[in-house]
């Protein structure tokens, strides 16, 4: 993407004089200075998004947290992007500004401005943002004495949804897609003293976009996950991969992959408590493989061990937690470490609870979100419909819920444009990339509950094959719909089952469609001889609200619709696992009900405080005695 920017801040060095480093680098900047108001004329640019090539586990390395207040402008018109007939500041409009010493955007300075909370949503942290949609600029001022060959990138774990950033008045670049980490070098870029980031963070929604512009989720905008200085060796672990052999209990295997300026090393793979010290050599592309004959003890929800791992090169030790487990299908069996199992889930929005409100990003939250799956007897969660913070993977990996990962492929993508698959596989792949090393996560989602056509077929295809050659271990699976063949009976035949390892399948009947009774007529095929999981059931009730089982929003309501649901689920044999809709309440904007939605949905079976409604217990009981 090619795009023409201006920033404009109001900032300095620092009060004393400039020192001669940095009055050199904005003299080559061509910055223009006045009574401490910068502006700088960044031109036409090549916005660089990296695919793929974000370093893993960032908290096993040493880094320093820019968390916390960041300095904002609230630009609704993009004033600080464009001049007031809407053209690209270039157009000759800054030119002039400048030549004529015309100071025509005055009106703005991001320190005597507002403040917002790093990480968080804008959403929830101040009113009038409730339902604000557009670009907000933030900024952040930092001291940084790197030493002497040591590298430094500057790490995002999620901007929602198109990012730009900027380092001393320098574009580092872009990213665009809300819920995955990026990260620029900036070792060449840091100085010791008043560092200044602006972002530039838009959570405008467009048709090409991934996800499109109609979603059932709030679209929280802003720097909603962590901000981390990460510093490196000159040559560091960029990235691994270390699981059970596909499909072998007895074979630990994966690889490591070196970056920097000295890529041929040997480097040390040490997993003691199984008796393993492996040493690999990596080849001058800086990639080693490696397999090794050990049989640990396995990761089961019910006993999730995690194995220390630690990579260890001359220059640093990469510690790490990881379960070994292998996944596997077989006719409509779902297979965890060889033994058939029943996938007893949720889904869950990343959506915090209690008095916190807004988007998820941390362990706190996650320990609360997967606390009440646990509570629930789940032994599965679906992290619907995006990619989720890093937290809810490493505590799914710690208390023993396996996980269901999706990307945002939502109902009506735009199939025919490249650039939306480029998109979508790009977020697929940091998923992936960040992710693959968690035993937890067993099933990658490509999709939820889009509409047949060829484009979309090839669009999936394409995406399944991309994660299969990313990860071979674990199994593919969208949410799809299913469609009547009579009145009664209900058909799961979408094409892209036949590309699946686990065919995904929402139905709410009994909500949208006629009433829970219905259920009991209800009967099911499949043209596939693959596992089935009902990835979203379920219907809406009011926390409080009470009634006969007839009466709409009341929790009789659903607590009836789901002890028909599970009768009928219990009589097919393909069904191996189901998700319910949803965990908790979450915030939708269209969901317009006053008095009983008032913009949340309320399928949930807790409220956002946390507060049981009646089928959450017919659920349990269910789970309890599968």
């Amino acid at each position: 993407m090619i795009g023409l920017f201006f920033v404009i801040f109001n900032d300095v060095c620092s009060n004393h004089e400039l020192d001669s480093q940095c009055e050199h680098m904005w003299r080559n900047k061509t910055i223009l200075m006045k009574n401490t108001m910068r502006i700088l004329s960044i031109g036409l640019v090549l916005v660089t998004t990296t695919f793929g090539s974000v370093m893993i586990n960032v908290s096993a390395r040493k880094t320093t947290n820019l968390n916390g207040k960041w300095h904002i402008i609230i630009d609704p018109y993009e004033n600080g992007y464009y001049n007031y007939r809407y053209e690209p500041s270039t157009n000759g409009y800054f030119k002039n500004a400048q030549q004529q010493n015309r100071w025509d955007l005055l009106e703005y300075s991001f320190d005597t401005d507002e403040m917002l909370t790093v990480p968080g949503d804008w959403n929830s942290q101040q009113e009038k943002l409730l339902f604000y949609e557009g670009t907000i600029w933030y900024k952040k001022s930092f001291d940084y004495e790197l030493p002497e060959k040591r590298r430094l990138f500057l790490y995002f774990g999620a901007v929602n949804y198109d990012a730009k950033v900027w380092l001393n008045g320098e574009l580092l670049g872009g990213h665009e897609g809300g819920f995955t980490p990026f990260q620029f070098e900036i070792t060449d870029r840091v100085w010791k003293k008043d560092n200044f980031i602006v972002v530039k963070a838009d959570n405008k929604r467009f048709k090409d976009a991934v996800p499109t512009v109609n979603t059932d989720w709030y679209n929280y905008g802003g720097i909603t996950r962590q901000v981390l200085l990460i510093e490196t060796p000159e040559s560091f672990v960029k990235d691994y991969f270390i699981q059970l052999k596909k499909n072998d209990r007895k074979i630990v295997a994966g690889w490591v992959k070196i970056d920097g300026n000295h890529l041929a090393q040997l480097i040390q793979i040490d997993i003691t408590e199984l008796g393993i010290s492996e040493r690999i050599m990596t080849d001058k592309a800086g990639f080693g493989r490696f397999e090794i004959i050990k049989e640990p003890v396995l990761w089961y929800p019910e006993n999730p061990k995690l194995y220390d791992v630690k990579i260890v090169t001359g220059d640093e030790i990469i510690c790490d937690k990881i379960g070994f487990r292998t996944i596997e299908t077989s006719k409509n069996e779902i297979l965890l470490n060889g033994k058939s199992i029943f996938l007893k889930g949720i889904s869950i929005h990343e959506e915090a609870a209690y008095q916190d409100g807004g988007r998820a990003f941390s362990e706190n939250h996650a320990k609360v979100l997967l606390g009440w799956a646990k509570d629930l007897s789940c032994n599965f969660v679906r992290l619907a419909h995006y990619t989720h913070n890093e937290a809810m993977m490493k505590t799914a990996d710690e208390i023993g819920l396996l996980v269901w990962a999706e990307i945002p492929v939502y109902w009506t993508i735009s199939w025919d444009n490249e650039n939306t698959y480029q998109n979508a596989e790009n977020q697929l792949t940091e998923m992936i990339t960040r992710d693959k090393n968690r035993a937890s996560v067993i099933l990658w989602s490509m999709a939820n509950e889009t509409p047949l056509s060829d484009m979309r077929f090839t669009f999936l295809s394409r995406l399944a094959a991309k994660a299969r050659q990313l990860d071979d271990t674990r199994l593919i699976t969208a949410a799809m719909e299913r469609h009547y063949i009579n009145k009664t009976t209900q058909m799961i035949d979408d094409p892209f089952g036949k590309i699946v390892d686990v065919l995904g399948c929402n139905a709410y009947i009994g909500w949208y469609d006629g009433l829970p009774e219905k259920c009991r007529t209800m009967t099911w095929q499949t043209v596939y001889d693959k596992p089935v999981i009902i990835s979203e059931f379920g219907g809406g009730a009011l926390y409080g609200i009470h009634g006969d089982e007839l009466t709409r929003w009341s929790e009789e309501y659903q607590a009836n619709l789901y002890r028909e649901n599970i009768a009928m689920f219990r009589k097919v044999d393909f069904i191996k696992g189901i998700s319910p809709w949803i965990l908790k309440d979450f915030k939708s904007p269209r969901r317009h009900l006053p008095q009983i939605q008032d913009f949340w949905n309320r399928k949930g079976l807790v409220t956002d405080k946390g507060d049981k409604k009646q089928a959450w217990f017919v659920l349990k009981e269910f789970y309890n005695k599968k």
